[in-house]
């Protein structure tokens, strides 16, 4: 089912990896009806700002809805304040991504600077830290997630590791920087009648609602069953697939299973200043 206004739907999973290169972003796009999503540049190892180009290009040839697997905000409303006792952060999500990218001078687009030396007190980056369950703080649309049994969400300040949501977070904030004024990034900035859109997407979210537990996919057989339940013919690949490759394949078409109910766009929590602030996960409810 082609949402309004959508021609194509794309899906990334992207990277907060130190470097210019990252094995672990991976792309894929597909059309409507129940084509098969396709991975774009298949075995192509991107850098972030290729990907920012290659979306400001594809965005104004046809219209797409594109989804990134990152976090576009950090929680605020259960604490009052992205990074409570700083006086400097703003507290709406787009100034947030200016202050981000005005702080961080990180090889293409990264961020962990941000982390590592100027909010360094608000990152859980081993024991030495204390105690883990004291930087595990959520959105709202995570606490929404698992209270549907979608499982454990990732958070913001959780640092450990270079596959860390947060790592890839606050690189992605530098890339909506970009975007703003150019493509719009919903909820934070109203659904156009028409005209590319980027949203945020968890990859889980679709594995679950193709019928899966949510488990990662690892297979050409388990793709073919996940992209059934979402009404998708799947792809003939070469090889099997890694996890990066099916989450991009089965989140494409997901995004263009869902983006035609309008019940998506309208989860009941998302508020005013929610969508200001927090922003939201598309496909949860």
């Amino acid at each position: 089912m082609t949402g309004p206004g959508y021609d194509r739907f794309a899906a990334i999973d992207w990277s907060g990896a130190k470097g210019k290169k990252h094995k672990g972003i991976a792309v894929a796009m597909c059309g409507g009806g129940d084509v098969a999503p396709r991975l774009v540049r298949p075995g192509h190892v991107w850098s972030r700002g290729e990907v920012l180009d290659w979306l400001l290009g594809e965005a104004a040839k046809v219209p797409t809805l594109f989804g990134f697997d990152f976090s576009y905000a950090p929680p605020l409303l259960e604490r009052g304040a992205y990074f409570p006792g700083e006086t400097a952060p703003p507290a709406e999500a787009k100034a947030l991504w200016a202050y981000v990218d005005r702080l961080c001078d990180d090889e293409d687009l990264g961020a962990a600077s941000f982390m590592e030396r100027h909010h360094r007190r608000h990152f859980y980056f081993g024991a030495a830290d204390g105690v883990k369950r004291n930087f595990l703080h959520h959105r709202a649309c995570e606490h929404a997630f698992n209270a549907l049994g979608g499982g454990k969400a990732s958070t913001l300040y959780d640092a450990v590791g270079a596959a860390q949501v947060a790592k890839a977070s606050y690189a992605g904030m530098r890339l909506l920087h970009r975007l703003d004024g150019r493509v719009p990034v919903w909820p934070m900035d109203a659904r156009p009648e028409s005209g590319s859109l980027v949203v945020e997407i968890y990859t889980r979210v679709f594995i679950r609602l193709a019928g899966l537990s949510g488990r990662k996919v690892r297979t050409r057989a388990e793709l073919a069953v996940a992209l059934q339940g979402l009404g998708s013919r799947a792809p003939r690949l070469a090889a099997e697939p890694s996890d990066h490759e099916t989450d991009v394949l089965i989140a494409a078409a997901g995004l263009r299973a869902i983006s035609g109910d309008p019940r998506y766009w309208t989860p009941p929590s998302l508020t005013p200043e929610m969508a200001r602030t927090e922003g939201w996960t598309f496909g949860v409810l």
